[in-house]
Order: structure tokens, then sequence, then C-alpha cells
């Protein structure tokens, strides 16, 4: 739990990726008229799709005589066993014909998720981190999205402010879940306000549809101090258990502040703010557990470390439905690390990993591990662990319960960010060197991949860069325990 929480600041997975057609849609819930195409970035040898004659930078136009916006109709349509596909090739179009088994791979890779254009996000959300970015980061980092596509992808969070009826439509249709949703407020008003948009509050209407239909919806609140905290989060959560009580499951996390912040109303909680948020939480999962038998509302790790509060029981987080919302991280990462579960509950990715590495297939592909970028010292070398300052706290009792005085652990201060963004995934490599400058030579020092994208820490640097050679390895449990030798030969 090196991370606890790639989360939480407003873990904008109101993020966006960079794609086709840059220009903000004309109307909202609209598509633009712009000619979608899929590049193949990849033909997989012996592949359908090679034996074919598809090659790489081929652009698919249309498959079977529908165009493509994005690879969820890409996967749809690619399952048939027949494929009349209309390509692009050095400027001439042409028609490729495949026959393959029913629901067979095509043996294609595409560049990206979506083929005509993202839907951004026309919010202007006072704790949107997006916002909180220092200046000359690289551009794709500072754009967002509300697209429910990327929601069902990557699990994106989205507000459904551009949400529409045609999308209610495919989604039902489609069985496109889950979704994400940002609550954040109950409360047309406040939640108009919040998310500085008059169609915030009206598009919750969109919630109930979804609902309705039995699409797994999984919910977010965002809470800022002073403004949808107390009796704004207890309407809120009194307002799920009337009206949305068939949500999977509702998160409650703390409002991230870094230093780059603008927003004279946004600031960190107190630890007694912490604690008020903690006792409206649990007040609301007693009651809702009473109605329904299991909790649905759940605060993210985080509010328990500022509340200076015991992190809940396993037991208390059913399927950890939210883990990447910084909602059972410790727990989980506690059952892998010693031995409770054999496999890694989650594949962490780091926090803009949907923005410049992540599948086009969305969090149901097989991640790609980080670059392999492992140098080795002596097997018996003392060991530092690199990890965010909200990581140590949670790793102290693991580590000690070792009894080893050869592994220590190394929180690093994010200078970078400031504020109070203290989790693993926003780590920059300017603050790890910053940090590694002062460490002995010779030591083995293990750092978690989910503050890697693609090989590059956010700041642009890479593990080479650092004064010191680290190893990097998956951020989980299992991974760290095997890493430190034990149990192992």
């Amino acid at each position: 739990m090196w991370l606890i929480g790639k989360l939480i600041l407003q873990k904008s997975r109101d993020i966006s990726v960079t794609y086709v057609c840059i220009p903000r849609f004309p109307s909202f819930g609209e598509y633009p008229l712009c000619m979608a195409s899929a590049r193949v970035i990849n033909v997989f040898d012996g592949s359908p799709a090679d034996h074919a004659g598809l090659i790489v930078d081929d652009e698919i136009l249309s498959m079977n005589g529908e165009s493509l916006r994005d690879v969820i109709r890409y996967q749809i349509l690619t399952d048939e066993p027949e494929l009349d596909i209309s390509i692009r090739r050095g400027g001439i179009d042409m028609d490729i014909y495949v026959q393959k088994q029913p629901g067979e791979p095509l043996g294609l890779e595409v560049h990206s998720a979506v083929f005509d254009q993202i839907r951004t996000c026309d919010n202007h959300c006072e704790f949107c981190f997006i916002y909180q970015l220092p200046k000359g980061m690289r551009k794709s980092l500072y754009l967002k999205d509300d697209d429910y596509r990327l929601s069902f992808l990557y699990g994106n969070f989205t507000t459904l402010t551009r949400f529409t009826e045609a999308d209610l439509e495919r989604v039902v249709e489609e069985g496109l879940s889950p979704l994400n949703v940002s609550i954040h407020a109950t409360d047309s008003q406040v939640r108009n306000e919040m998310l500085r948009n008059r169609r915030g509050g009206p598009s919750l209407r969109w919630l109930d549809e979804l609902l309705r239909h039995g699409i797994e919806v999984h919910g977010q609140v965002v809470v800022c101090p002073d403004v949808n905290d107390g009796l704004i989060l207890e309407d809120t959560l009194c307002t799920i258990y009337e009206r949305y009580l068939s949500l999977k499951s509702v998160c409650v996390v703390p409002l991230g502040v870094s230093k780059h912040s603008h927003e004279k109303r946004m600031r960190p909680h107190t630890q007694l703010e912490a604690l008020q948020v903690l006792e409206i939480v649990e007040k609301w999962q007693d009651i809702i557990k009473r109605q329904i038998g299991r909790n649905i509302v759940h605060a993210a790790d985080e509010y328990y470390l500022v509340a200076g509060r015991p992190i809940p029981d396993t037991s208390e987080y059913d399927n950890f439905d939210m883990y990447e919302d910084g909602v059972g991280i410790v727990r989980t990462f506690e059952r892998e690390f010693t031995g409770e579960v054999d496999e890694p509950t989650n594949t962490a990715a780091g926090f803009f990993a949907w923005v410049d590495g992540a599948p086009p297939e969305g969090y149901r592909a097989t991640r790609n591990p980080e670059p392999n970028l492992v140098f080795r010292t002596k097997r018996k070398s003392p060991i530092g662990i690199l990890t965010g300052e909200y990581g140590a706290q949670t790793l102290e009792p693991l580590i000690k319960s070792l009894d080893s005085s050869d592994i220590r652990i190394i929180p690093v201060k994010n200078n970078f960010f400031g504020g109070n963004v203290a989790v693993a995934g926003l780590l920059v490599g300017e603050d790890i060197a910053q940090t590694l400058a002062k460490e002995p030579e010779g030591h083995r020092y293990l750092l978690p991949d989910v503050c890697l994208s693609q090989g590059k820490f956010l700041d642009g640097m890479e593990p080479s860069d650092l004064p010191r050679q680290v190893e990097i390895i998956a951020t989980d449990g299992i991974a760290l325990k095997k890493a430190l030798g034990v149990g192992h030969e």
C-alpha cells in the first residue's frame, strides 16, 4: 500500500486522453461530423487480420458497413465471423474481407479508445485537480473528459452533464456497465455551484435512469470543507438512501489541494473535519446496512489517516469495489502482504495512466507492466522502500512485523505538487531524486510502478535519471514481499 490512494484528488478520472478530433463539441450531447477512423498500430503474426493483409498504419473506416466511433463498438463488431472492413492505406480506400471463428480475436491493436472525438468536460469545478497542475507538463495531462465511454473503459468519473437520451439508449442496449458517476451533492443548487454548470443538478436525472435500467453505477462524493460537508453531506447521503439505494457503491473522498491551486475556498481538511465526515459516513452506513444488509457508502482510507482513526476491518469493504478511489487500499495491501490472498487485487497503473499509456480495451484488458527498469545490487544489501507519506504510515506496521534492521521505509515528500498531496501515485522524479541523493550508495531501493507511466514520472524524468539505482516493482503487497525476499530463496 505504498500508494494509499491513487485516489483521491478528485481522482480526476474526470481526466482525459489525447485522441483524434480536438475541437470541442459545437453543441452539448451531439457528436460532431468528423471522419472517425481507427489507426492500426500492430498486427499480430498469424492472426486473421494478418492473413487478410491488414498492416500497420491502415486506417479502419468501417466494419460491415458501420462507421466506428470507439473501441467499444469495434470489439462488438470484431466478434463477428465475417467482416467486410473498409480501410484507407496511403490515401487509397479499399475493402478487405476477413473470415474467422465467432469471437476469435481479429488480431489488431488500434491507436486509441475513441475514434471520433472525446467528449470534453464543460464543468469548471473548483476542486478539479487538472486546474491544480503546475505549468509546463505534457499537454495531455491538462485535458478533461466527461465521456461515459471512458467511464466504462477506464473507470473515469463522469458528471453526466453531457449525457443524452441517445447515450442512455446505447448504454442500455450494449450493457455498458459498470459506470462511475461523480455525485458530489444531490441538492441541485449546490451541485450547480460545485460544477459551475447550470446543468449540474438537472443531470442527476440520468443517474435515476441508469439505475432504473439496471446499469451498475459506482458513485463518488468529493468533500470540500465548508462547501459540501456537514449538513450538505448529510443531505446527500440521505438522498442516496431515499432515491439511489441501488447504487453499487459510493465513495466519500477528501479534497486534494496542490500548492498550485488558485481557488481561495479550496483547502485541506483539518483533523476535526475529517472526524466529522467519518461520523456522518458511519451513521449512514448503519442506516443503509439495516435496510439492505450491506455497506454501499465508504470513506476513503485517507480520511482515517487524517483523522487519526484506525482503518476499518476487511469485512467492512465487501468486494473492495472502490479500491482505485482509495477505499480499502490499506486492508487490501495487508491481505496481499500477509499472504491472505494469492493474487494481487489490482494492477495499479498510475494516476494519469489512462492519458498516456492505457490499452484501448480499457481496464478489462491485461495491462502491460512498466518497462523493465530493474537494476539489482547485492541480494543481502540493506533495503530502502520509497513511497509517499501516506504509504509510509501504512507500511510501517507491516515492515515492523518483519523484525529486520536491514529494511527501512523512505517517505518522499511531494514538493512538486505540495499542499496535502501525499500519495505514491503522484510522486515525481525530482522529489525522488532529492530524497535519494541523501541516501547511501550500494543499498537496494524499491520504487512502486504506480508513479510511472510508460517509463516516465509525471515531471518527465525517468528512473535512469535518479542519483541511485532503483528497482521498479508492482504496486501490491505480494510483489513487495517477494522483492524483500521474505519467505523466498
